[in-house]
C-alpha cells in the first residue's frame, strides 16, 4: 500500500466546470472529516464538494457525491483511490459548474480524471510493516550474517555462549531471511 505525507491540490477544466482536486494524508476518520470541513469552508460557494477517505488497512472508507447524480462523483474517486493502493488519505474534488451538463458518463470521467491527475502530482510512499527476527547461532558465521543483514536495523545483540541478534525486518523479507539463515548455518540457526 502507498500513503501520501504531503497535501496535493490540481485543478482542470472539463467544459467549462473547474474541478479542483485536494488529495490531503489523514490518519483517522476525524482527521478526514476536518479536512473536508477546512476543503468545503476554502471552496464555500463551490457546487459540489464530492469526496473519498480510505483509513488504515482498507476497510475504513467513505465516499460521497454532494449532489452530483448518484455513483458519477464519490465511488469513482473510491474506485480511483482503491486502484493505485493508497490509504491514510482523503480526496476532495470541488466542482465549479460552468453552465454544461456533462451527462453521467461525462461526469464519471471527469471526476476520475481529476483524481488521477492528483494522484499523479503526489508522491506516493510505500507503507513497509516491520516485523522483528530474533536468532542465535554459532560464532562462525557472524561475518556472513552480519553481512546479510548490513541493510535492516539491529535491534538488540548479545555475545555470550553463542550469538544473539535481532533485527528489524520488512514483512515482505522475513522469510526469506529466516530460509537464507538456515542455508548459511547448514540448519543450526535457532529462531526465537
Amino acid at each position: 500500500m502507498y500513503k501520501i505525507n504531503n497535501p496535493i491540490e490540481t485543478k482542470i477544466e472539463i467544459k467549462k466546470s473547474i474541478f479542483i482536486t485536494n488529495l490531503i494524508p489523514v490518519a483517522s476518520i476525524s482527521e478526514a472529516q476536518d479536512a473536508l470541513k477546512a476543503i468545503s469552508k476554502k471552496y464555500y460557494d463551490a457546487t459540489h464538494n464530492c469526496y473519498s477517505y480510505i483509513i488504515g488497512d482498507g476497510n475504513t472508507y467513505k465516499y460521497q457525491d454532494d449532489g452530483e447524480p448518484s455513483q458519477t462523483a464519490g465511488i469513482v474517486i473510491y474506485n480511483c483511490l482503491k486502484n493505485n493502493n493508497i490509504t491514510n488519505v482523503i480526496c476532495i474534488v470541488t466542482r465549479y459548474f460552468g453552465g454544461i451538463k456533462l451527462g453521467a458518463g461525462g461526469l464519471v470521467r471527469a471526476y476520475a480524471n481529476a483524481t488521477s491527475e492528483a494522484i499523479n502530482n503526489a508522491n506516493l510512499v510505500e507503507i513497509i510493516e516491520y516485523k522483528n527476527l530474533a536468532f542465535s547461532f554459532d560464532y562462525t558465521y557472524t561475518t556472513q550474517i552480519l553481512k546479510l543483514l548490513s541493510n535492516e536495523e539491529k535491534v538488540n545483540q548479545e555475545y555470550k555462549e553463542n550469538v544473539f541478534l535481532e533485527y528489524r525486518v520488512p514483512i515482505s523479507k522475513y522469510e526469506d531471511y529466516v530460509s537464507t539463515l538456515i542455508n548459511l548455518t547448514n540448519g543450526t540457526v535457532k529462531i526465537h
